[in-house]
């Protein structure tokens, strides 16, 4: 008999957690390699203020649904309300990366370059796993209820 990805959505949500946890990491990176210190000298200091605060929200969300993923996917799979409930929100929560990502840039200003374009790559693919496993982890734990 053939298993399906539901066979193995708590194995799929635990190296979710670490690929969050890689991309929380991986994601230090960013300000350096888009020059963010320089660029954001143009803006108003208020809103540098407020750009530096949601990128560091972002991180700390990605490590911590990362953390959570990686240590606690047994409690993200069990079928629980709370594990639809979460499953739920991280699912939706990538789903809206991926749509911003392709519906809300601008991509004219986009670097350029192939080791940007293969980073980019990277990350969209991580991201549509991501976004997968978390609505198939959703839609398990609905079907446990």
């Amino acid at each position: 008999m053939m298993k399906s990805i539901f066979d193995h959505i708590e194995l799929l949500v635990r190296l979710a957690g670490i690929g969050q946890i890689c991309l929380a990491a991986g994601s230090t990176a960013i300000p350096g390699i888009l020059k963010w210190k320089t660029e954001l000298t143009k803006v108003n200091p208020l809103i540098r203020h407020i750009f530096w605060m949601y990128a560091g929200y972002i991180l700390v969300i990605n490590f911590c649904f990362g953390f959570v993923s990686a240590f606690c996917a047994h409690d993200l799979t069990n079928g629980s309300k709370l594990a639809v409930l979460n499953t739920g929100f991280i699912g939706l929560y990538w789903v809206s990366r991926i749509c911003i990502q392709f519906f809300g840039f601008e991509r004219k200003n986009f670097p350029t370059g192939k080791w940007l374009v293969f980073g980019e790559i990277v990350l969209v693919s991580l991201f549509l796993f991501l976004c997968i496993v978390y609505a198939s982890a959703f839609y398990s734990n609905l079907q446990k209820l």
